[in-house]
């Protein structure tokens, strides 16, 4: 182990200087982007495992859907198969006026933690194929063998609900077989605390649209009896939370499974400050938060939301004094572990029948939803986990706390139902401070050394 962490040590460089070759290369994968940043990211990925020592890297493709990335190395006899997951695609930018930096130029600046590299995907999720990547390296370069067998798999669609992760499963399922899956797309619980991600929230996105009119009309002329679509969307989207910011339609909360003692116990333990919660966050001073101290984690983590991504019924350098004859909102709903998606979805058609303002027309186009997933307690008494404690807290120096994500990741219950129950180990490099998916996303460089060192001690411990 000496000589695989010294060899780690020698190439730190190269290996945060990977991280920001990838950075470079716009790989937004939502529609209306450039298509080819996302292949040639994927193409700049294969590359990378290639160089850093894996074997048959190519694209698993299927068609209209960016590709997976797949590599492996699997010599070790008698030795356990690790499944790893990153991706490679990342997050529109946002509001450009908001950047502090170039969005895909790393750069490195002082901030929460010391040093943090500033850049789109710099935490979600390319620090988490270099982790990975970083890993590899050090022991075939010291040792010339890994101590455990590895498959590697780098997605393209993560942060689009990888819609067609199912398609994927079936063409390619029996190249997937693993013991163990590792998947570096998760957050510490602070800066320098790391933590072992257990339970994650599904997603379900959809679009509105009101419409009232066949075109735009003049306000002072009709307006007064003339309903405005952007006031009726406002109205019905009200009606989908309470006074509390809780969710009020009452059919999906009759959907959330009900936690056992043992989880009501492992959330009421977590630690929480409200000071800093708030500060982690960047709450406005004098807003209010809806849950109280021993809710926030299981209304963050095992409790669905709602929010509003975007709305638009005219742009602001378009305003004028009229009607307008559409307004539209995409809006997305966080399912609780254990939420079914298509009642889910069900129960929003219904709900939005029944809310419907004054008689206009709504068109609602729905997007490929996925499901939660939360870990059976009994995972934590097993050799991997307790492994992974370990591995944490020797690249650390301090112990992992356990806690659920709000966010969504798709493919860890489809692959965890495929691999017949293998323990699924997720770890990452963000933190509080990330900002992943908004302006300024940055990494916490000294965590993101924690993180790799983390994952060379637990090949090792897995190995065993």
């Amino acid at each position: 182990m000496q000589k695989v962490i010294q060899k780690f040590e020698q190439d730190w460089e190269l290996h945060l200087n990977d991280l920001k070759e990838l950075i470079k290369i716009p790989s937004i994968s939502f529609e209306g982007f450039d298509k080819k940043s996302v292949l040639d990211c994927g193409h700049k990925v294969a590359d990378l495992l290639k160089a850093r020592g894996l074997e048959n890297v190519k694209f698993l493709e299927i068609p209209n859907a960016n590709p997976f990335v797949y590599g492996d190395w699997l010599h070790a006899k008698g030795k356990p198969t690790v499944l790893m997951y990153a991706h490679y695609d990342v997050q529109p930018i946002g509001q450009k006026n908001l950047w502090n930096t170039e969005p895909f130029e790393p750069t490195l600046l002082k901030g929460p933690g010391g040093e943090r590299l500033y850049a789109r995907g710099a935490a979600d999720d390319k620090a988490g194929i270099i982790a990975q990547t970083a890993a590899i390296h050090s022991y075939l370069e010291s040792l010339g063998e890994l101590p455990v067998n590895i498959k590697i798999i780098v997605e393209g669609e993560e942060e689009i609900g990888s819609p067609n992760l199912d398609r994927f499963l079936q063409q390619y399922k029996d190249l997937f077989a693993a013991d163990v899956i590792l998947l570096s797309d998760t957050s510490n619980f602070d800066v320098g605390i790391p933590a072992l991600t257990v339970s994650l929230r599904g997603l379900l996105g959809f679009e509105i649209e009101v419409r009232s009119l066949k075109n735009t009309v003049h306000s002072g002329m009709w307006g007064g009896p003339t309903p405005d679509p952007a006031m009726a969307l406002s109205k019905l989207l009200s009606t989908l939370i309470n006074k509390d910011g809780r969710v009020a339609v009452k059919e999906i909360n009759k959907l959330v499974p009900k936690l056992t003692s043992a989880e009501k116990k492992f959330l009421r333990e977590t630690p929480y400050h409200e000071k800093v919660f708030r500060h982690q966050l960047g709450i406005v001073k004098k807003a209010k938060l809806f849950f109280k101290k021993h809710e926030i984690w299981e209304s963050l983590w095992r409790k669905p939301s709602i929010s509003i991504n975007a709305m638009q019924v005219a742009s602001r350098s378009q305003a004028g004094n009229v009607i307008n004859d559409t307004a539209w909102a995409r809006v997305t709903l966080r399912l609780a572990p254990g939420m079914p998606v298509a009642k889910s979805r069900e129960a929003l058609v219904r709900h939005f029948k029944k809310n419907a303002q004054w008689g206009l027309d709504v068109k609602i186009s729905w997007e490929e939803g996925n499901s939660g997933w939360a870990a059976d307690p009994k995972i934590y008494e097993t050799k991997a986990f307790k492994a992974a404690e370990k591995a944490l807290t020797l690249g650390y120096g301090k112990k992992p706390v356990k806690m659920g994500c709000g966010g969504s990741i798709p493919f860890v219950k489809q692959f965890v139902q495929l691999l017949k129950g293998a323990p699924a180990l997720l770890v990452g490099v963000e933190d509080p401070y990330t900002n992943a998916h908004g302006e300024n996303e940055s990494l916490c460089v000294s965590d993101f050394k924690k993180s790799c060192l983390s994952q060379i001690f637990l090949l090792h411990e897995l190995s065993k």
